[in-house]
C-alpha cells in the first residue's frame, strides 16, 4: 500500500460511516444527541439549524428539544422563556401525534429532568422513564447509546 493511500483510506472510511448515519434527510442523530449533551450554544444553533433544513419526518420533536435546551444557554430573560415555550410546545405536539413514539419520551425527561421549577414542567418524569425503561431495546441504536450515556448522569432515569 502506498503512503496515500495509508492516509486517504481511514478518511474515506470516516466519510462512509458519517454518510451511513445520515439519511438523504441531512439529519444525523448522533450528531444531534451529541450537541444534546453539550452546553455549547454555537454547537445547538448548528443542530437547530441542520433540523429545521432537514425532511426527518420527527424534525418537530427535535426542535422543540434543541429550542428548549438553547433557552438554558442564553442569557436574557425573555429570549429564555421565548424559546423554552415555542419549544415545549414542539415537543409536546410531537408526542401527541406519535403517542407511541418513546425516543419523544426520552427527549421529554432530558428537558424535564433539568428545567427549573419556575417552568412548570416535570410533570412527566417518572412516566417517561419508565416508558424509555420498558421499550429500551425496541430503540435504535444511536438512541440506545443516548439513553446509555444520559443514564450515567440522571437521577431518575436509572436503566439497571
Amino acid at each position: 500500500m502506498n503512503i496515500k493511500m495509508f492516509f486517504f483510506l481511514p478518511l474515506l472510511v470516516a466519510v462512509i460511516i458519517v454518510k451511513g448515519n445520515m439519511s438523504n434527510t441531512g439529519f444525523d442523530k448522533f450528531a444531534f444527541y451529541s450537541a444534546l449533551a453539550t452546553n455549547d450554544l454555537e454547537t445547538i444553533n448548528t443542530q437547530l439549524s441542520i433540523v429545521r433544513t432537514s425532511s426527518v419526518s420527527e424534525k418537530e420533536a427535535y426542535e422543540g428539544t434543541l429550542l428548549m435546551k438553547k433557552a438554558g444557554l442564553v442569557t436574557k430573560a425573555k429570549e429564555k422563556l421565548t424559546l423554552f415555550k415555542a419549544g415545549r410546545l414542539k415537543l409536546e405536539a410531537s408526542i401527541k401525534k406519535n403517542n407511541g413514539n418513546p425516543e419523544f419520551n426520552f427527549l421529554r425527561l432530558i428537558i424535564q429532568e433539568h428545567a427549573p421549577k419556575i417552568v412548570d414542567y416535570r410533570n412527566n418524569l417518572e412516566n417517561d422513564a419508565s416508558v424509555v425503561r420498558s421499550n429500551y431495546k425496541t430503540l435504535p441504536q444511536v438512541v440506545q447509546q443516548a439513553i446509555n450515556d444520559y443514564n450515567k448522569k440522571s437521577r431518575i432515569l436509572k436503566l439497571l
